[in-house]
């Protein structure tokens, strides 16, 4: 073999194996594909568990009494998480649900809302079953900050807006002044213009828990379900979000699950859980004055923050 024909041949091997390299390359992505596509299509291909109803009762003037009548929840069936609720919380007052870890509290909270259906009893708002309210309607009527702040990677007005798409310049900036966080995004360079960036994390712990106040109190729901905002932050943080939480919490009904009870001692009444049941339920000095669960974990609380 000369050596042109060897120069030849190499160029020509060369010529043939990269295509098919890259051939091979696309089988392998094409096979990925079908693997993400599959998955893709599983999703879309569920059936929400939460239907609106066909023919939803209108709710024209929300008042915002909450009622659990007898309700229950199972996430397994035969495995019930909460049996027999039955409270009452009048419009316009507090309700603090408290209780050891496990013991049903956010499950509890997440009924009003109706990010759950309750599986026994119903939950009803000024009367109306809320699984015969349309989601709009009820989306209006109740506002949830969970300990689980949820940002978008747009501007902080973006984020604020997201809970009311028309709110002028002046509104964003009365619910961030309630919420105690206008002074930091003014500082921002961008001001209300700066990028929150992926899942918020430019923010800290408790502006992203004020953000998220700020939102709710943009949107000015009637019914307000907090569960455990504070309990994640340091101490100096939290009484910054609790003042904005105070500010958010005046003259609508409230529902607070609450860790640290510190946080839920004025409230109107406080009701202790006990795997799924109602095990107490008064004010603070009368849950005292009990000598019961409740008074255990006051005791609990103050002995953890002595030793902090």
């Amino acid at each position: 073999m000369s050596i042109g024909t060897l120069v030849a041949f190499t160029t020509l091997q060369t010529s043939l194996f990269r295509p098919s390299v890259q051939l091979l390359q696309t089988g392998v992505e094409v096979q990925t594909s079908m693997a993400l596509f599959r998955r893709v299509f599983e999703y879309l291909d569920l059936r929400p568990d939460l239907v609106e109803p066909a023919d939803p009762r209108p709710l024209p003037a929300v008042r915002g009494d909450v009622r659990f009548e007898d309700a229950g929840f199972s996430y397994e069936p035969g495995t019930p998480t909460l049996s027999g609720i039955d409270l009452t919380v009048p419009a316009g007052t507090s309700l603090a649900v408290v209780g050891a870890t496990g013991a049903g509290k956010t499950t509890l909270g997440h009924l009003v809302p109706r990010l759950y259906d309750v599986t026994s009893g119903r939950v009803t708002l000024d009367g109306v079953d809320v699984r015969d309210l349309s989601f709009a309607d009820l989306s209006a009527a109740v506002g949830v900050v969970s300990q689980e702040t949820y940002l978008f990677h747009a501007s902080v007005a973006d984020n604020l807006r997201f809970a009311k798409p028309g709110a002028s310049d002046e509104e964003l900036e009365a619910a961030a002044r309630a919420a105690q966080i206008h002074d930091h995004i003014s500082a921002l360079p961008a001001g209300y213009d700066t990028l929150v960036g992926e899942r918020g994390h430019r923010f800290s712990g408790g502006e992203k828990q004020r953000l998220a106040i700020a939102r709710t109190i943009l949107r000015d729901p009637p019914v307000l379900v907090l569960d455990e905002a504070t309990s994640a932050l340091d101490t100096r943080t939290e009484r910054a979000v609790q003042r904005a939480v105070d500010a958010l919490a005046a003259g609508r009904t409230t529902i607070t699950i609450a860790h640290r009870l510190s946080t839920v001692r004025d409230a109107d009444q406080i009701v202790v859980l006990d795997r799924g049941r109602v095990a107490e339920r008064g004010t603070h000095a009368e849950l005292l004055a009990l000598g019961g669960r409740y008074a255990g974990l006051v005791a609990r609380d103050e002995s953890l923050t002595t030793a902090a």
